[in-house]
């Protein structure tokens, strides 16, 4: 195995490109994790993304490690990995390594992995002439207990985005089970209406992504039960999410917006609060 693979995998803050198959985060999806924007050499909304690690991980009864150890693993990935284009810094924490059943008791102590990766490849038209999103067939299940944290099990999330393989769409909508506006597959929507800005209530299911809180803190922006109808009655329509920053969408099946003031000022919030966003902006 080479050094070069070795570097961008932590377990436990060593080089590590395996796991013990009876870690409960592969058996049981038994953990959370974060996704981070790494732009010159910096981790974007750093502290934000550990906070939402370790609420989520309070929310399982999981034990985080010090934010101390994750900012040794950042450090030694991004210093062994140096590149000017973006990368993604992925942690996760799982409950540990644990005996066959349910029951948490057997965990052993949690287990701390950290990978950086490339960023993905957005399509330049996505930021300057909107993205199209589809409806998903899939419903979103109702579960407050784990509503708004990022844990492992995302198999909704994996089934939702295997229902298209078309490139024209960038996302798609999900829905609850009782028909209410959620979220998009990995990104957070809002809508805007009258001069209003909403994002749709995650308290029964979704993820309360670090984009959208820092949006709901710089503007004007409510959080609020949305139906397909006002979301197709929005004057515009943006999705956002914390390595993508904000998409404009222009179509949603036949149903078609122009990129509007608001989307575009959000945008250019965003660049100003959060300069890895600078270049979105136009």
């Amino acid at each position: 195995m080479d050094e070069s693979s070795t570097t961008k995998r932590l377990v436990d803050g060593e080089h590590c490109d395996s796991l013990p198959i009876d870690d409960r985060g592969l058996a049981y999806g038994d953990g959370v994790f974060e996704t981070v924007l790494v732009a010159a050499g910096q981790p974007v909304w750093w502290t934000e993304h550990l906070a939402r690690l370790r609420h989520g991980a309070a929310r399982l009864g999981i034990e985080a490690p010090a934010d101390a150890r994750w900012d040794a693993d950042a450090a030694k990935l991004i210093e062994a990995n140096r590149s000017p284009s973006p990368s993604v810094l992925k942690l996760i924490l799982t409950r540990g390594s644990g005996g066959r059943g349910y029951s948490p008791q057997t965990a052993v102590m949690p287990r701390r992995i950290a990978q950086l990766g490339p960023a993905p490849v957005i399509d330049s038209r996505w930021r300057r002439d909107g993205i199209c999103l589809r409806l998903c067939d899939l419903r979103l299940s109702i579960q407050p207990r784990l509503a708004g944290i990022k844990h492992l099990n995302r198999l909704e999330q994996v089934l939702a985005r295997a229902e298209w393989n078309d490139a024209e769409i960038a996302e798609g909508v999900l829905l609850d089970i009782e028909g209410n506006v959620v979220c998009a597959t990995a990104a957070n929507l809002f809508i805007v209406r009258d001069g209003r800005v909403l994002t749709p209530s995650i308290e029964n299911c979704g993820v309360a992504g670090v984009c959208r809180a820092h949006l709901l803190r710089v503007t004007s922006a409510s959080v609020e039960t949305a139906s397909v109808n006002d979301m197709l009655a929005a004057d515009e329509l943006f999705v956002c999410s914390s390595v993508r920053g904000i998409l404009p969408v222009v179509a949603l099946g036949d149903h078609r917006w122009s990129i509007g003031p608001v989307t575009r000022h959000c945008m250019a919030l965003l660049a100003n609060t959060s300069p890895a966003f600078a270049d979105h902006a136009h």
